[in-house]
């Protein structure tokens, strides 16, 4: 499967040949894939079943659109996820790989579900990385964050531990299940869980 060219990301790797399956057979039906991050936690406005919604716990900014048609992504809809999925903390901004929301499109569509995902952590600069981790809060020090391919998601409404073992069974990626925090992380990385 081609996926274009998206800031610097060009073709699936080898390891997530899984997951290029599950999104190929998928578009026989379904030609655009889209997502909405509501970065605020209130309910959403816009219903885009089966493509998935998504937000925002720290800023309450949102983003709402097709990011891939086919398997073309649209570099539009990505400068504007990069931007609502940056560090809220230094404010910067990186290129998230389309990888992680082709898994998030996919597991919320397993689910059935019907609230938006909210986005509790998509990319994270190493400053903030290394702040975080002198905090003790179990983060890795090499963490897919950084590198704008990991996601930490819960949906209102939905058990994280239902989540995690439909997002176990997409085996496109590392799963870590936090359900003291009650999130669930989801990244391109090897298949692995937590």
């Amino acid at each position: 499967m081609s996926t274009g060219s998206v800031q610097g990301w060009s073709r699936l790797s080898q390891a997530e040949t899984a997951l290029a399956a599950l999104v190929d057979h998928d578009l026989v039906s379904i030609r655009c894939r889209q997502l909405k991050f509501q970065f605020g936690g209130g309910r959403s406005a816009l219903r885009t079943r089966p493509y998935g919604e998504a937000g925002a716990v720290h800023t309450g900014e949102t983003f709402a659109g097709v990011y891939r048609v086919g398997d073309k992504y649209l570099p539009e809809a990505f400068e504007r996820m990069n931007y609502v999925l940056r560090d809220f903390r230094t404010e910067e901004v990186f290129p998230m790989d389309p990888r992680i929301l082709d898994i998030l499109s996919l597991l919320y569509e397993r689910l059935d579900a019907s609230e938006s995902y909210q986005v509790l952590s998509g990319y994270r600069s190493p400053k903030t990385n290394a702040m975080l981790r002198g905090e003790g809060t179990g983060v890795a020090r090499n963490s897919f964050h950084m590198y704008g391919q990991a996601i930490d998601i819960r949906i209102p409404g939905q058990n994280t531990k239902i989540v995690r073992n439909t997002a176990l069974d997409l085996r496109a990626g590392g799963v870590g299940y936090y359900p003291r925090s009650n999130f669930v992380h989801v990244d391109t990385g090897k298949v692995r869980s937590w």
